[in-house]
């Protein structure tokens, strides 16, 4: 599987990444256990995790996994911090030492001593973001973490977080949901990371599911939208507005006779992304993804795609 570098840093990740928010939840141990070993085989290295999946219950099945599955040194390992789960439910925190707490938190539950990547979750508009800035910075001073980024954060924040790292530390990433119906990002985030030397992560490349065409008739018994957990992780993207992309893939994977999956994915990595983090839930789903890597879409193809997903101002061809 091709490695990409991570911006303008040393670090290589996978161009497909393991994305874990169903672990320990809807995917339990024989199914992670299957995911990882069939990733690595294929020479994949990203492994994309968070404190909040599962309440931690996805990096401590993670962590378990890690040395006796795999080799920790065989994965590129990210996770996340930012939100926490209280008795009143999830919130938000990423003060310096809620972030360093929750740091904490994971390298025990991952049975390491460092992460090779540690992004800030989402915007807490409570918290200066000087003030989460200097947790990033203080996890790669004090060996915590080697890189650091941020998730689901906004154009000028990239901005202001890499002006405030530049230098010693640095900022290294930006992870944000991108797909054929989902291409916000391209607007100000993107160009604020290609301007920065910032590598994009992208995750849900296959539109939460709705890309690979499972929903076109009806919805399966088994998957995301009828979870309890999920159902409305999914339902936007099961509006009309976006049928007619989902058929013009469809019609696409139908010509090159590949599937839906494989043709949202390759569009997804072609577009200067440095990895596509695809969250599957049973290892059958993920090898349909790693099957795709062999993908390229002739140009006039990627085109049309394209132009059916775009909005109608201020989105490139390609970055």
């Amino acid at each position: 599987m091709e490695q990409r570098h991570l911006g303008r840093t040393g670090l290589r990740v996978s161009r497909l990444g393991l994305g874990t928010m169903t672990w320990s939840r809807d995917t339990d141990e024989h199914d992670a256990t299957e995911q990882l070993r069939d990733f690595t085989d294929a020479g994949g290295t990203l492994v994309d995790t968070s404190a909040s999946y599962a309440d931690g219950g996805a990096e401590e099945l993670l962590g378990e996994l890690l040395g006796d599955v795999v080799p920790r040194d065989d994965v590129v390992l990210c996770t996340k911090a930012g939100v926490r789960r209280t008795s009143n439910g999830g919130v938000v925190d990423a003060s310096r030492g809620g972030l360093l707490a929750s740091l904490d938190g994971s390298l025990r539950r991952l049975r390491t001593d460092h992460v090779d990547l540690w992004l800030v979750q989402t915007p807490d508009p409570r918290t200066p973001l000087d003030e989460t800035v200097s947790a990033l910075r203080l996890a790669v001073t004090s060996g915590r973490a080697r890189y650091v980024g941020l998730a689901n954060h906004a154009g000028w924040q990239v901005a202001r977080a890499a002006s405030l790292l530049e230098g010693e530390v640095g900022l290294t990433a930006v992870e944000a949901e991108y797909s054929l119906l989902q291409r916000g990002i391209e607007r100000e985030v993107v160009p604020a990371a290609v301007a920065l030397g910032v590598g994009v992560l992208a995750w849900s490349p296959l539109g939460r599911g709705v890309l690979t065409g499972k929903y076109r008739r009806t919805i399966p018994a088994d998957s995301r939208a009828a979870s309890p957990h999920l159902a409305g992780f999914v339902e936007p993207y099961l509006a009309r507005a976006s049928a007619t992309i989902v058929e013009a893939v469809a019609t696409a994977a139908t010509g090159l006779e590949r599937t839906p999956l494989e043709v949202a994915l390759a569009w997804v990595q072609g577009r200067g992304i440095a990895s596509a983090i695809v969250g599957a839930r049973t290892a059958t789903q993920l090898r349909a993804s790693i099957a795709a890597q062999d993908l390229v879409l002739p140009d006039e193809l990627r085109r049309a795609l394209d132009e059916v997903s775009a909005p109608t101002l201020g989105y490139p061809e390609r970055f």
